[in-house]
């Protein structure tokens, strides 16, 4: 199975693509399971659930948090969890509904997550996965560091694209050497780490033509 863990609506302020168009486009890229990761909302990730309903894909409703000391992913989750909390708080939150908290682009020059080696206890004690590869990312080596941390403190891993329009979907992904896995077993092969990171081509005009489309969703969602 491919996976792309990470990306987003219009029910995100800086998404443009609805719930429907990121299913289409997820299956006509050949990705097998998508996690919609909206800023601080759910209800994108609930409409794509329903469009996926007899599709060839496996939806994980999801949720960008931002902790105090960063952002934070949450896959598998039915509920919102609100911004502003500390880094614990946003992981029990997540786990408390059975999901799996993630390290959203830790090592990112402009979003970083603060402090973040202090946590190091607290993540192998709760579960949590690092973002090891985004593939809008525009320094490599923020990913880099993100996999070293990984790697350092015997951490699961994540991967997606952080895709905030169609053309990007499929960028980054996580190969599951298995086939059609629940939801609850997808991550349960990311906290054994039988899976890989896989990405496509990515040019630096893609990433831009992405972050534009951000900052042109941002205006139109206002």
């Amino acid at each position: 199975m491919k996976a792309d863990l990470h990306m987003h609506t219009n029910f995100s302020y800086d998404g443009l693509p609805s719930p429907r168009e990121v299913v289409d486009a997820a299956i006509l890229k050949k990705i097998d399971c998508i996690c919609i990761t909206d800023h601080g909302e759910i209800r994108g990730a609930i409409e794509a659930l329903r469009f996926a309903e007899g599709k060839p894909i496996l939806v994980i409703p999801g949720i960008e948090s931002r902790a105090k000391e960063g952002e934070i992913l949450g896959l598998g989750i039915q509920k919102k969890i609100p911004d502003g909390l500390s880094v614990k708080e946003t992981i029990n939150a997540i786990i408390k509904q059975g999901g799996m908290a993630a390290i959203a682009h830790p090592f990112d020059y402009f979003l970083y997550f603060k402090d973040i080696e202090k946590y190091q206890d607290l993540f192998r004690e709760k579960g949590v996965a690092i973002e090891v590869f985004n593939a809008s990312l525009f320094f490599n080596f923020c990913n880099i560091e993100a996999l070293e941390f990984a790697e350092k403190f015997n951490l699961p891993f994540v991967a997606g694209s952080d895709a905030h329009s169609v053309d990007f979907i499929g960028k980054a992904f996580l190969e599951i050497p298995k086939e059609d896995l629940s939801a609850s077993e997808v991550l349960e092969e990311i906290r054994k780490r039988n899976v890989k990171v896989g990405s496509d081509t990515i040019s630096f005009w893609e990433k831009f033509g992405d972050h534009l489309k951000r900052n042109i969703a941002k205006f139109k969602n206002l």
